[in-house]
């Protein structure tokens, strides 16, 4: 008893301990884990089949542990694997001696005949492990809710991101030698050119997706406008290309809007009926044929909207986690920032920005996917005299903002304030026209994307600039061909004039 007291305190089997403790055994398959041990000495096929399913951990008995941990190794270096290249790998590393020996490497070899099977048995050895995870997390999580010193709020995102790990299988894992990073930097550029160059998710704006290649993975984006900018219209339109058009999952977090509104308003620029309109229900019979028609795109689209009013930051990672893992959503939207809570942290407001700010990157990073995250500007930009151009000094409430965002972007639409002609040196007119402007982009470059607004749908589309350059040159050939000198004269055209003709 006071043996297994002075063992509480390590993570070294802590579940055997527990389990012991109750008078159980732990969940385990001995005879499983010899077989694939064996099977994988006598049959490359084996190896190959299973590699990627099982790690070291996944077995129960120490000896399994330092004998796959060997096999792993030669893999990777791409030595043959046999019962001869195990036992001299184990050697070479001072652990054969821990392993058994050579009489018991011998042993597994003889337990089976061929690999048929593997991966079968395999799996089963990984559900066992899960189980002893599980009940490993389980006591860490009693432990801690006993502790009055424990935060909470601190306590559920622990708990969630431990089972978490447990549900993707990607456990925490320790650093990665420079070799492996190369190997998987240099295939992922493999596929990005297989994808001609798009690396990221698409967003349906062309020269957005020129300049980033997609919205990356892990990457938190800040997009960011006065109200009245067309925040929201511009995450729909997006949402709405890349479900519809790409079949990518989205998921978007409305705290302002209710979701049925949200979703009106996607119906709208859909289908291209107002939203006055559709709210009125005050539709001709062949718009209710255009909006039965076109909304079946719509319907079949894998979007996920969640309008939890202020949602805290911890249920957020949990609710996306969640989504992440049932549904394979690829992207994460939260409409708006601001309107965010901490889930209880003290400090000021500025300060609770900054931990939600931090927790979303955080979030990106762990789930491997883009979250984008709507924001206020303060009113800096209104009393601003001359360009109302937003700048990131302009982002509301925290600096926190700035410094944790990949890409930092901003909408800005001319005729809000009144202004006919965009502040260029020709001087075009802005009328339904918008910018994107990413004012910063840690992995890439910046720049002023116009796109066109149709004010009556909330919708944003790409701005379709050669029409007017081909408009303009049709005009100038239609001048030149009715231009005086290309006219011919009366005689040619009519004949001699009366005073020509003699009487």
């Amino acid at each position: 008893m006071e043996k297994m007291q002075s063992l509480k305190g390590t993570k070294i089997d802590r579940a055997r301990i527990i389990s012991l403790e109750k008078g159980k055994l732990p969940p385990q398959a001995l005879d499983l884990e010899e077989a694939v041990l064996g099977a994988m000495m006598i049959d490359k096929k084996g190896i190959d089949e299973i590699i990627d399913i099982l790690h070291p951990e996944a077995f129960y008995d120490r000896r399994h542990q330092e004998i796959y941990a060997a096999i792993y190794a030669l893999f990777q270096n791409s030595e043959p694997i046999d019962l001869l290249s195990v036992s001299n790998q184990l050697k070479k590393e001072a652990k054969l001696d821990i392993a058994g020996g050579d009489f018991y490497l011998i042993g597994l070899t003889q337990k089976v005949a061929s690999s048929a099977h593997i991966e079968f048995h395999s799996r089963i050895i990984l559900q066992k492990y899960i189980q002893r995870r599980l009940i490993t997390i389980s006591s860490e999580i009693i432990e801690n809710a006993y502790d009055e010193t424990t935060d909470v709020f601190d306590l559920l995102d622990d708990a969630e991101g431990k089972l978490f790990e447990v549900t993707q299988g990607n456990l925490k894992k320790g650093a990665e030698v420079a070799e492996s990073l190369v190997s998987q930097a240099i295939s992922k550029i493999q596929e990005i050119s297989n994808k001609e160059g798009m690396s990221g998710l698409a967003t349906g704006f062309t020269k957005l997706d020129a300049l980033t290649s997609g919205w990356q993975p892990s990457d938190l984006i800040i997009i960011a406008a006065r109200p009245g900018m067309g925040k929201t219209a511009f995450v729909i339109s997006m949402a709405k290309n890349m479900a519809i058009d790409f079949n990518e999952p989205v998921a978007l977090f409305s705290l302002e809007m209710s979701s049925v509104q949200l979703i009106t308003r996607m119906i709208s620029s859909e289908t291209g009926l107002t939203s006055e309109k559709l709210r009125k229900g005050n539709l001709e019979p062949h718009e209710w044929e255009q909006l039965n028609v076109k909304v079946k795109k719509l319907s079949d689209a894998p979007i996920f909207i969640d309008d939890t009013p202020a949602l805290s930051i911890f249920d957020l990672r949990a609710k996306a986690r969640r989504l992440v893992s049932q549904h394979g959503v690829k992207i994460l939207i939260i409409d708006y920032l601001q309107l965010m809570t901490a889930g209880g942290s003290g400090g000021n407001r500025e300060q609770e920005i900054s931990t939600i700010s931090r927790n979303l990157k955080a979030l990106a990073k762990e789930l491997s996917i883009p979250v984008i995250a709507l924001s206020q500007l303060s009113r800096a930009v209104e009393t601003r005299g001359g360009s109302k151009r937003p700048l990131l000094s302009d982002l509301r409430e925290s600096g926190a903002i700035e410094q944790d965002a990949d890409i930092v972007s901003f909408i800005f639409r001319p005729e809000y304030y009144g202004m006919t002609e965009w502040d260029d040196d020709d001087h075009t007119p802005c009328e339904g026209q918008g910018e994107f402007i990413v004012a910063k982009h840690r992995n890439g470059g910046l720049d002023n994307i116009r796109l066109k607004f149709t004010g009556h749908l909330a919708k944003f589309s790409d701005l379709e600039e050669g029409f007017s350059s081909e408009f303009q040159s049709s005009m100038n050939a239609f001048s030149d061909d009715v231009s005086p000198s290309n006219f011919p004269s009366p005689e040619d055209a009519f004949g001699p004039s009366d005073d020509d003709v003699p009487f």
